[in-house]
């Protein structure tokens, strides 16, 4: 029996931040269990986006040279946040003719591996759907149609930047996750946040 063929969606990891908290430089590089965050990020969601990877992250694509797709910094300058690195992906995926993008932190090692089956089945083709875990969403880990993407160009060039403002203006559906034992959103912004999930991989 053939394995199941994964949706079209674009996987888009977002790498954008500048890693302040932990002394700087690029958090998806980090190392847990003798992997960078990010191979562990795409061998969780690569096998789910049917229209393959893509990286937002700004700067010099070289330091990304193993990643299996497009590296695509902000579509707009001054580094307005998130929002521009959705945009980027929204905006090279509808060039593909691909409908819909998952975006995901690239810091967040234990995506579970139903994430965009269970966002499909929550949201719409025309509407955003937004990962859950407990009480608390995530507002970075969602998928988005990218007919969205000029509305939310037109939001971030008013000098707007807030991901929860944009979501809900636009409304969306929620898929959630039990966060014990293992939250599978937990992304490390921390020196502790790297210990615990150095701790949770061991155990």
């Amino acid at each position: 029996m053939a394995p199941p063929v994964p949706p079209p969606v674009l996987g888009l990891i977002l790498a954008g931040g500048q890693a302040r908290r932990m002394g700087g430089g690029d958090k998806p590089l980090l190392r847990l269990g003798g992997r960078t965050l990010l191979e562990r990020v795409v061998e969780r969601l690569g096998p789910q986006c049917g229209a393959g990877l893509a990286l937002s992250a700004n700067g010099d694509p070289a330091r990304f040279s193993g990643f299996p797709g497009p590296v695509l910094p902000d579509p707009l300058p001054g580094q307005p946040g998130p929002l521009a690195g959705i945009l980027a992906g929204l905006e090279h995926a509808a060039a593909q003719g691909v409908a819909r993008v998952v975006s995901v932190s690239g810091d967040a090692p234990f995506l579970p591996g139903d994430l965009v089956a269970r966002l499909e089945a929550a949201g719409s083709e025309a509407g955003i759907a937004l990962a859950a875990s407990g009480a608390r969403q995530h507002y970075t880990i969602a998928l988005w149609p990218t007919a969205l993407r000029d509305a939310l160009r037109d939001y971030l060039e008013r000098g707007e930047r807030r991901v929860g403002a944009f979501i809900a203006r636009h409304g969306a559906a929620v898929a959630s996750w039990p966060a014990e034992p293992v939250d599978p959103f937990l992304n490390v912004n921390t020196p502790a946040d790297l210990a615990a999930a150095e701790a949770l991989d061991r155990g």
